[in-house]
C-alpha cells in the first residue's frame, strides 16, 4: 500500500494544490480591491527642467504629473496632441521615452498652522532639518481672487516700524505696495524690518524667496530669529540652484499659506524677494516651451501671472471673516531704470510702490527712500489718527528742503528764513534715517515727528540729534507713559496731551544743551 506522504503518489499532489488553493482564496477574500484607471503618458522630450509629455489627453491645466522616480510636474500649458510642464525637482533620472502617469488633480500645497516656525520648499517639504509639518490640509496654489463683493475697504494700518514709510507713504492690511529699487539699496531690509516689527502682533507673515542665494536666505532667518518672532512666520524658500518649475511655483504656494490665515479672520503679510527673477524664470520658462516672445524676450502674459497673483491680496468684508492679506512684492532695477518693462507692470498693478535710490544709499541716508517717487495710493486712510495728526505737513516740509538744498548747492546766498528752512529739513532727515532691525513703535515715531513740527529739534546741533533720538524712548516712558498708551492705541492726540508731550520733548532738549555746554565748559558764564 504505498505512502500518503511519499511525493510521487496522485493522493498527496492533489492535497498540496488543494491546500494553496484555498490559502489563496482566502487571502483573495481579504483584500479590498477597486477598480482604477491610470493615465499614463511617455515623454517626447526634456531640457532644463522643462518636458513635452504625450499620450495624456484628458489632463487638466495645472494639474499634478508624476514621472518616474517620483519627480513631481506641473501641466502648464495644453496642446492638442502634448501637454508642456515644468518638473518641480531635479530631473535626473527622467529622460525621453520615461512614463508620466498623471494624479487626476490640481497641484496642491499644505496650509495649515503647523507651518509657522518652519522654514520648507513650495511643495511643504522641510527645509530646516526637522521632521516634515503635519499638514492636515491642502489648497490649490493658484486660485482665483477675492471678488469685489466679498472685499472691504483697505482702512487698517499696517506699521513697519520705519518712520519715513508710517509718515509718509502708510500702508493698509489688504494693500498691495511694490518695494523697487537697485541691487544692494536696501529692498530686503525694508521688508525684513517689517516682519520684525509684527513682533507681539496679531499680524502672521510670510517671506517668499525665488531665486535667491543660499547665504541671503540665511542671512534673513538670522534676522528673523535674533530680532523678531520667527514662530509667527512662514519661511517658503526656492533657491536659485532649484529646479526652474520650482521657483516658478514658491509665490503662487506662499500666498496659498498666507490666504489659509486670511480664511480664519487673521492677518496676513506676504513678502516675494523678488519678483524680478520669478518674471525670469517665467522667461526661461516659456522659451523652452517655444512660446513667442515679446519685448525684452518675455512672453505676452508676463503681466498676467504677476496680476493674478498680486490681486488675491485683499481686506475680506466682515460677512468673510474680517482677515487680510498684505502683499509687500519686491522689484529689481538697473541703474535706477522705474520705467523699465517688469517694473513698471508690477507699479501698474500695485496701490503703491517704495522707491530706493542708491545715490541716498551711498550717502548714508538708510532707509533710502525716495520720498518723491514713493507713494501709497491708499494714503492717509490707513494711517492711524496720532501719526495723521502730527506728521500731516511732514511730505510738503521735507520736499521744500529738497528744492532749497539743492539750491544753496550753488553757492548762492540765501535769507535768514531760507536758511531755517533748510536747517530744519537737515533735521528731517537726521529723524527718517533709522538703524536696520531696530523699528520704532507707532508712540515713538509720533514723538519724534511731534518734535519736529513743534521745533524742539531746531534747538539742537545737527550731531546732536541722534543722541536725542536714543534717549528719548527711556525719557517718554518716564515722562508721558499714559499718553503713550493711548498713542499705541490709537487714540488722538487731545490739546492736554500734545502739550505734556511737547513739554517733555523740550526737557529732554534741554538736557542736551546743557551737557554739551557744560562738556564745553560754558556753564557759569555770565551771560549780560
Amino acid at each position: 500500500m504505498p505512502d500518503s506522504n511519499d511525493k510521487n503518489n496522485p493522493n498527496f499532489l492533489e492535497v498540496g494544490m488543494n491546500a494553496w488553493l484555498q490559502a489563496a482564496h482566502e487571502r483573495i477574500q481579504d483584500l479590498d480591491a477597486q477598480p482604477g484607471v491610470d493615465h499614463i503618458g511617455v515623454v517626447d522630450r526634456i531640457g532644463d527642467g522643462v518636458a513635452t509629455v504625450t499620450g495624456l489627453p484628458k489632463v487638466r491645466l495645472d494639474e499634478l504629473l508624476i514621472f518616474e522616480g517620483s519627480v513631481p510636474g506641473l501641466a502648464v500649458a495644453l496642446e492638442k496632441d502634448s501637454v508642456a510642464c515644468m518638473l518641480l525637482d531635479a530631473c535626473e533620472g527622467v529622460s525621453a521615452g520615461s512614463r508620466v502617469i498623471a494624479s487626476g488633480e490640481v497641484l496642491k500645497v499644505p496650509v495649515c498652522e503647523s507651518l509657522l516656525g518652519r522654514v520648507i520648499d513650495p511643495l511643504g517639504r522641510p527645509l530646516d532639518g526637522e521632521p516634515a509639518p503635519h499638514a492636515h490640509q491642502f489648497e490649490p496654489a493658484e486660485r482665483d481672487a477675492p471678488g469685489i463683493l466679498d472685499r472691504e475697504l483697505v482702512t487698517e494700518p499696517l506699521l513697519t516700524g520705519i518712520t519715513v514709510v508710517d509718515a509718509m507713504i502708510p500702508l493698509g492690511r489688504g494693500q498691495r505696495e511694490l518695494i523697487v529699487g537697485d541691487r544692494k539699496s536696501g529692498k530686503t531690509a525694508i521688508a525684513i524690518d517689517t516682519i520684525i516689527n509684527q513682533k507681539g502682533g496679531d499680524v502672521i507673515s510670510v517671506y517668499c524667496a525665488v531665486g535667491q542665494n543660499a547665504a541671503s536666505v540665511n542671512k534673513v532667518l538670522d534676522a528673523v530669529r535674533r530680532f523678531g518672532d520667527p514662530d509667527q512666520c512662514i519661511f517658503v524658500v526656492a533657491n536659485a540652484d532649484d529646479a526652474p518649475g520650482l521657483q516658478w511655483l514658491a509665490p503662487y504656494a506662499a500666498c496659498s499659506m498666507a490666504e489659509f490665515f486670511m480664511a480664519q479672520g487673521k492677518h496676513a503679510l506676504l513678502i516675494v524677494d523678488d519678483l524680478t527673477k520669478h518674471a525670469a524664470v517665467h522667461r526661461q520658462v516659456s522659451l523652452l516651451m517655444r512660446n513667442p516672445p515679446g519685448r525684452e524676450a518675455y512672453p505676452g502674459d508676463v503681466f498676467y501671472i504677476h496680476s493674478r497673483l498680486l490681486e488675491r491680496a485683499a481686506k475680506m468684508s466682515d460677512a468673510n471673516g474680517g482677515g487680510s492679506l498684505t502683499a509687500l512684492p519686491i522689484a529689481e532695477t538697473q541703474a535706477g531704470n522705474i520705467s523699465a518693462y517688469i517694473p513698471t507692470n508690477l507699479i501698474s498693478i500695485t496701490d503703491g510702490q517704495i522707491y530706493l535710490e542708491p545715490k541716498l544709499f551711498n550717502e548714508g541716508q538708510k532707509p533710502a527712500v525716495n520720498v518723491g517717487k514713493s507713494v501709497s495710493r491708499v494714503g492717509g486712510a490707513t494711517q492711524s489718527a496720532p501719526m495723521r495728526q502730527t506728521a500731516e505737513s511732514l511730505k510738503l516740509d521735507y520736499a521744500q528742503f529738497l528744492e532749497l538744498e539743492v539750491f544753496s548747492r550753488f553757492g548762492a546766498m540765501v535769507d535768514e528764513r531760507t536758511q531755517r528752512a533748510i536747517n530744519h529739513g537737515q533735521r528731517i532727515r537726521a529723524v527718517l534715517r533709522q538703524n536696520q532691525y531696530l523699528p520704532l513703535s507707532l508712540p515713538h515715531q509720533v514723538a519724534l515727528i511731534l518734535a519736529l513740527s513743534e521745533g524742539v529739534l531746531d534747538r539742537l546741533e545737527f550731531d546732536e540729534v541722534p543722541e536725542f533720538k536714543s534717549r528719548m524712548s527711556a525719557w517718554l516712558e518716564q515722562a508721558c507713559r499714559g499718553i503713550l498708551d493711548r498713542v499705541a492705541q490709537g487714540q488722538k492726540l487731545s490739546r492736554e496731551d500734545k502739550a505734556a508731550m511737547g513739554a517733555a520733548l523740550r526737557n529732554l532738549a534741554d538736557v542736551i544743551v546743557e551737557d554739551r555746554k557744560l562738556a564745553n565748559g560754558q556753564i557759569g558764564e555770565s551771560v549780560d
